[in-house]
């Protein structure tokens, strides 16, 4: 497969409301997204690392700079005949996984438009349909909450996960419990606690949680594997969940028993296949997280989502939730709490060039 361009771009896409977590709140979203052309065929790719490091330690600026000084032009000049191999040859270049899967995704999809085909066929996965549930950021009132909980319920939603942080728990739980006792409820910390918080997390485990997503340190398995000893509630790991060797030493340790897979986080689909190898062969659920994405990374998620190890739902919620218009032509909704895989090669979506030119920051391409 020969790679003739890579064109980077940085958009700023407005938020249909602010998304508050315990990292703090965000009124818009910034993008890398990237497009890779071969003989004729363009793929798409998205980075979902921030401006700051907040999420995980990349940033904007650092991918920006490999994307165009190293993995760009190993690609331009070396291609590939497959995708899969991208992972191994990059692991020159330590880390900055959300870097390389920006890249990485755009061949992929560039891959199967040229064979085709769709991406779930590609990847294996075995659905056209995937259920979906809703992540509801921090509001200023816990009725707010509860109305917000509500709404998506009624929506049909098949997960409701809560952002929550000391403080913005305990209340919250009892409050939305008291409403819906039965619906499929998760919260998600965000790193927001400490083992010296215990007596509050043995409270949060009073709420028949589904499971609590990474309650501790961000980069920590072995105070969450003393955490699960000490909780009736699955916990589930996201920030700290790196690479599939990552991955592997967090069951080991029995740190998690629920795995957040965000393909950005951990190095690209191939390492995502790994990880799904892994949990399917150890039977430990996953779902398929989210980074609020615009179109071309939410249909990523879509496809992937397909493979039968995704058991529980996912972040993959409409788009109309995050955005009033997304870049891409297509319309990516949920209907009762099941999401459509687009149809056609690739990810199935195509970009709208004329609102991606009204939110782009900047663009730039690197050549042979």
């Amino acid at each position: 497969m020969r790679i003739d361009e890579v064109e980077l771009r940085i958009v700023r896409l407005p938020y249909r409301s602010p998304f508050k977590t315990s990292f703090g709140e965000e009124v818009e979203k910034h993008a890398v997204i990237v497009t890779v052309r071969s003989e004729g065929v363009e793929g798409y790719g998205e980075g979902v690392m921030d401006p700051f490091p907040m999420y995980r330690e990349e940033t904007q600026a650092g991918a920006m700079h490999l994307l165009r000084a190293a993995f760009g032009p190993d690609l331009l000049e070396h291609g590939c005949e497959h995708p899969s191999e991208l992972v191994a040859r990059w692991a020159r270049w330590r880390g900055n996984p959300m870097a390389k899967t920006a890249l990485e995704l755009a061949v992929w999809d560039c891959y199967a438009r040229q064979q085709g085909v769709p991406m779930r066929e590609l990847l294996g996965g075995e659905r056209t349909t995937i259920p979906v549930g809703a992540s509801l950021g921090m509001t200023k009132t816990v009725q707010q909450t509860v109305d917000n909980v509500t709404r998506h319920v009624e929506q049909g939603y098949q997960r409701v996960k809560l952002k929550i942080e000391p403080g913005w728990d305990v209340e919250l739980l009892a409050a939305v419990r008291a409403v819906h006792p039965n619906i499929e409820l998760t919260v998600d910390a965000n790193s927001a606690y400490t083992l010296d918080m215990i007596a509050t997390l043995r409270q949060i485990d009073e709420f028949d949680l589904h499971y609590i997503e990474q309650p501790l340190h961000w980069d920590d398995m072995v105070e969450h594997a003393q955490l699960a000893t000490m909780m009736r509630t699955p916990l589930c790991l996201d920030e700290t969940l790196t690479s599939p060797a990552r991955v592997k030493a967090a069951l080991d340790l029995k740190a998690c028993e629920v795995v957040n897979l965000k393909v950005g986080r951990v190095g690209g689909l191939q390492a995502t296949l790994d990880i799904h190898r892994l949990c399917v062969d150890r039977n430990v659920p996953m779902w398929c997280g989210g980074m609020l994405e615009s179109g071309i990374g939410r249909a990523h998620n879509i496809h992937l989502a397909t493979l039968p190890g995704f058991v529980y739902p996912g972040d993959t919620a409409s788009a109309s939730r995050t955005y009033a218009r997304d870049i891409t032509e297509q319309q990516l909704e949920a209907t009762d709490g099941w999401m459509p895989v687009p149809e056609g090669p690739g990810i199935g979506v195509t970009l709208d060039h004329a609102y991606l030119h009204a939110v782009t920051e900047h663009v730039e391409t690197v050549h042979r």
